[in-house]
């Protein structure tokens, strides 16, 4: 059965402004719901993760101040959001969810969280959307638990996953692969175990050989024993802040390739949706969905 993290929590209501991209998360689940690609009992609701969970990644002063609302100015700036208790909470059920799909992806060889992919938060500090890093703290706890031996992360979102390479900069069980906009957020970029940085303007068919180029071979060298897989949006033409130019259906291909390899190779695989900022929120929840309708019918 194809599992869902999904809660209430994820429709956190920013400040007018903020609010567009954090309409997804209501729409999808219907979107979903509405076409029977799903039905109610896939979804799942994450409860919070516990403060030791959160340490296994991130630092005890930056978790203070986060609980304790003491950001500096600059902090909150980076970050890029108002923060506040709701922010930090919404962070800690997103975060448990992709722990939660990663041990459902076992069972079921593929689960899905409607948010996370925040892999722009480090250790000591958030960046670019991010509080929390959901990726890597599920990794060190599976890590930790001797649930997993060797993680693959493939990060296919538009942006650099700066926060997680740095994380796991000098930890072997963990191979970070990003394939991003080269001249994208952001501008000081940190080292990924393989980063693929791609021209503005990337289409469809120069993107996907991209990926397939590199894709089986990294499986083939890390033998992962889970693959955690960020599925960003913005790597569509339509996206304001994205730069490339891949069609929905490319973006779909992408996600088909992604997960066909997995199931080929029995590797379980979890997923973050990561970033989607289209003019039009119709284009936003149509290829988010399809990473849904491809997982579905490559593993049910």
């Amino acid at each position: 059965m194809l599992k869902i993290a999904y809660s209430p929590v994820y429709k956190y209501q920013l400040p007018e402004g903020h609010r567009f991209p954090m309409i997804k998360y209501e729409l999808l689940p219907e979107q979903l719901l509405y076409e029977g690609t799903v039905t109610e009992d896939q979804f799942f609701h994450p409860i919070q993760l516990t403060e030791e969970e959160i340490l296994l990644t991130h630092t005890k002063e930056y978790l203070h101040k986060l609980n304790h609302l003491e950001l500096s100015r600059k902090e909150i700036r980076d970050i890029g959001f108002p923060v506040s208790d709701a922010l930090i909470e919404r962070g800690k059920y997103i975060a448990r969810g992709t722990l939660d799909c990663a041990r459902y992806a076992v069972e079921y060889g593929v689960a899905l969280n409607v948010a996370g992919g925040t892999h722009h938060a480090y250790r000591d500090k958030g960046e670019g959307f991010c509080v929390f890093n959901d990726f890597a703290i599920a990794a060190n706890i599976l890590l930790e638990n001797k649930e997993c031996q060797r993680i693959l992360i493939v990060d296919l979102d538009v942006h650099q996953g700066n926060g997680t390479a740095k994380i796991f900069a000098h930890d072997d069980r963990v191979f970070t692969f990003s394939m991003h906009g080269a001249k994208n957020y952001p501008l000081r970029k940190e080292q990924s175990d393989l980063d693929i940085g791609l021209p503005d303007k990337t289409e469809d068919k120069a993107y996907l050989a991209a990926l397939e180029d590199h894709l089986p071979q990294l499986i083939d060298r890390h033998q992962p024993d889970l693959i955690m897989y960020l599925s960003g949006v913005d790597v569509l033409a339509s996206d304001k802040l994205g730069r490339l130019s891949l069609s929905r259906d490319g973006c779909k291909e992408r996600d088909r390739y992604v997960l066909h390899l997995c199931q080929l190779h029995e590797i379980p695989v979890c997923i973050s949706m990561g970033g989607g900022y289209s003019e039009r929120i119709a284009d936003i929840i149509e290829a988010h969905a399809n990473t849904y309708r491809v997982a579905q019918e490559i593993f049910f």
